[in-house]
């Protein structure tokens, strides 16, 4: 339940490629803007504090649900590669009229990566990348996939929901509140929760193509502009030899590693990281458009 005085996000969406994506804006729209990319599986809703805590020290945070994710429209064809994301992520941005921060956590911060990466011209004013790195741990990701289609009959209750994520991620206190949890989950016409995704993104093909390290390395290379890598000291995704190859690569990179959280950086010590990206972009902010 959301506390007494705090605000509540305006709804916003974008037109993108034949598809609707949803998001959550906070803050004042002038301000200089944020905007928070979610992984593989999860929602905007993984952003929640984390915007409030931008929209309060002066920026515009949008919270976006993916292509396939939450309530954003799922891709009648199926495609889920990382182009398609890269793609949608590039006719989101123009509708902003000065160039925001990408802030992306796993699948996301590989879309920002690539989109920023590759483009002739920067088309951001910073990149926080959360857990993620152009190589990375396959176990670690196998984990995920693992997780992620283990339910297909989906759960029969919240609570049971809960069981799985408290035995996927148990380092992370159980929340006695759930509704934080049902915002991640879609109640079928069977009465079942299932994740709040299209089962079609766990496409062996889209899986293999978000992990070309090589692409990814080249992207890393050409990046511009100021650069903020994430990890969670407990992740089984990026290890401290992935986060050295990475800022070998990108020799500007400030680099913060999150005791006591896992890949699921925000979620774990959602504090921690808020501060740690705060601060960064106490820099970036001075030499941003007051719109």
């Amino acid at each position: 339940m959301l506390e007494p005085n705090k605000p509540l996000p305006q709804r916003v969406r974008y037109r993108v490629n034949g598809l609707q994506l949803v998001g959550d804006a906070w803050g004042e729209q002038g301000a200089p803007p944020v905007l928070l990319l979610h992984g593989g599986g999860q929602t905007r809703h993984a952003w929640g504090e984390t915007a409030r805590v931008l929209a309060a020290q002066g920026w515009y945070a949008i919270t976006l649900d993916l292509r396939g994710h939450g309530e954003s429209d799922w891709a009648p064809d199926g495609n889920y590669t990382i182009d398609a994301f890269v793609a949608d992520l590039r006719q989101v941005l123009a509708h902003f009229d000065h160039p925001p921060v990408l802030v992306g956590a796993s699948l996301g911060g590989i879309t920002a990566l690539l989109t920023e990466g590759e483009a002739p011209q920067p088309v951001s004013t910073a990149v926080v990348l959360v857990d993620i790195t152009p190589r990375v741990n396959p176990q670690g990701v196998e984990r995920i996939r693992a997780f992620m289609t283990a339910k297909p009959e989906g759960f029969a209750s919240l609570e049971e929901a809960a069981e799985a994520v408290a035995a996927y991620l148990p380092h992370r206190p159980r929340p006695k509140d759930l509704s934080g949890l049902a915002k991640n989950l879609r109640r079928g016409p069977d009465g079942r929760y299932r994740w709040h995704w299209d089962p079609q993104l766990m496409n062996p093909t889209r899986f293999a193509r978000a992990r070309d390290p090589e692409r990814l390395l080249a992207a890393a290379r050409s990046l511009r502009v100021p650069t903020l890598l994430v990890r969670g000291k407990l992740s089984d995704i990026v290890s401290e030899e992935t986060a050295a190859e990475f800022l070998a690569a990108v020799p500007h990179a400030r680099y913060v590693d999150v005791a006591g959280a896992g890949h699921m950086v925000a979620g774990d010590q959602n504090d921690i990281f808020s501060q740690a990206v705060i601060e960064f972009l106490c820099g970036v902010k001075t030499h941003a458009p007051a719109g």
